[in-house]
């Protein structure tokens, strides 16, 4: 159980940066619990939306928020939620569990890599 406090704990810092607790509170509750792929998402997705909310006060408190470009994400992202839940909800656990591991293998090289490129332009050195 203190193993999902302090992943509890960790996903909201990371959610409060913006970066997406999900991706540290789903394998914690898939490790540590007898939970389903599609219940761990689904503690997530309640865990999510007290936490964004804070961050998002936080975020535009601070200026940080630019609604034009905001608008049609949200739109086009309650869509994309409608047809992931769906789907989520048809596919089988094992299946699942495989596409949100090659999802967070893909994010994290992408990530790997888009970190070097954005350095060089912050130092200077890119274009």
């Amino acid at each position: 159980m203190i193993e999902i406090v302090i992943a509890g704990f960790l996903a909201g810092i990371i959610s409060g940066m913006g970066i997406g607790g999900g991706t540290l509170l789903i394998p914690a509750l898939l490790f540590f619990t007898d939970l389903t792929q599609q219940q761990a998402q689904g503690v997530n997705l309640l865990f999510f939306l007290p936490t964004a909310l804070i961050a998002l006060y936080t975020h535009i408190k601070n200026k940080n928020v630019e609604t034009k470009t905001a608008k049609p994400l949200i739109w086009t992202g309650l869509l994309g939620a409608l047809c992931g839940s769906l789907l989520a909800v048809f596919l089988q656990p094992q299946i699942l569990r495989k596409v949100f591991a090659g999802f967070l293998f893909v994010m994290g090289l992408t990530e790997v890599f888009h970190k070097k490129t954005n350095q060089k332009k912050e130092d200077g050195h890119g274009v």
